[in-house]
């Protein structure tokens, strides 16, 4: 009688696509013109990815779509978080900034587009055309999730 292993990866593996988008904007405004060109709903999430690097705690913004329709669910996340240290030396309040990253391979990368589900890759496609179309967005690509280190993440 043949024996079959599973592996823990088996289980884990979710599927869906992943778009970069490199752009100057502020995370709500890019929700709201992606709202506009793509016929979404993106909203704010309640609570934003929260993790703890280095004794310290970062938070992603995140934002939300349901597509029932078409059984998608869309999160736009950000790559970097901001934090402001200030130090008092000699009655002067110095002040220099920590920037952290969600996936910290692709630095050039603002916000990752994430659509969870099986998408053909022809609607992907079409989503960045529409995407690199929108003001102040300075790029906008595809990313093989496999090719990704910190994929982890991106799963939640």
């Amino acid at each position: 009688m043949p024996v079959y292993a599973l592996e823990i990866d088996d289980f884990c593996e979710e599927e869906y696509s992943l778009i970069g988008i490199h752009s100057t904007l502020e995370d709500y405004k890019l929700a709201y013109l992606l709202n506009k060109n793509l016929s979404t709903k993106f909203y704010k999430a309640k609570e934003d990815l929260e993790f703890v690097r280095e004794k310290k705690k970062v938070s992603f913004s995140i934002y939300n779509y349901e597509n029932n329709e078409n059984d998608f669910d869309w999160f736009l996340i950000a790559n970097s978080y901001r934090r402001e240290n200030k130090s008092i030396s000699k009655d002067l309040l110095l002040t220099s900034e920590t920037k952290t990253y969600l996936i910290p391979e692709k630095k050039k990368v603002d916000f990752f587009l994430k659509i969870s589900g099986i998408v053909e890759y022809e609607f992907v496609l079409r989503t960045i055309n529409k995407i690199k179309n929108i003001e102040n967005v300075i790029t906008a690509f595809s990313i093989d999730k496999n090719t990704l280190k910190s994929k982890d993440f991106l799963i939640f």
